[in-house]
């Protein structure tokens, strides 16, 4: 197991839940998670109502962009959670996968997404606490 563990999030598009759990994650491991996101089907740009919702709460990811997923990004994450899409990714020996069930906030107002956003902060502090218990076990 690497020093830092390594968190891939993927939904379809790259634009929205992925993207908050991205940042989400970055922000509440402070260094001691490499995150990345990526989107079997990467759109052109973030929902608007992501990036709003996100600021709100002091994170900027106004400048991300979505990222296409590859077998590469999987196969170098320790940890792959999708986000209720149905998306499907390589499966590679020791990874672990979870999935979180959540909405779409693709076309829905920033109010709606708000929910989204703490229902994906609150996943994220879990995981969070998880891993950090996890790495003290393993020492």
């Amino acid at each position: 197991m690497p020093d830092v563990p390594e968190v891939l999030f993927v939904c379809t598009h790259n634009a929205g839940r992925s993207q908050m759990a991205a940042a989400l994650l970055d922000r509440e491991a402070a260094g001691r998670v490499r995150v990345t996101s990526a989107g079997s089907q990467p759109a052109d740009q973030l929902n608007p109502a992501v990036v709003q919702a996100m600021a709100e709460i002091g994170i900027d990811i106004s400048r991300e962009i979505p990222k296409r997923l590859t077998a590469e990004k999987v196969r170098t994450a320790e940890i792959v959670i999708t986000m209720g899409c149905g998306d499907a990714c390589p499966a590679y020996p020791g990874r672990r996968y979870l999935d979180w069930d959540l909405p779409d906030p693709a076309g829905l107002e920033l109010q709606a997404v708000r929910p989204i956003r703490d229902a994906i902060h609150q996943l994220v502090r879990a995981l969070v606490a998880d891993l950090t218990m996890s790495r003290v076990v393993d020492i």
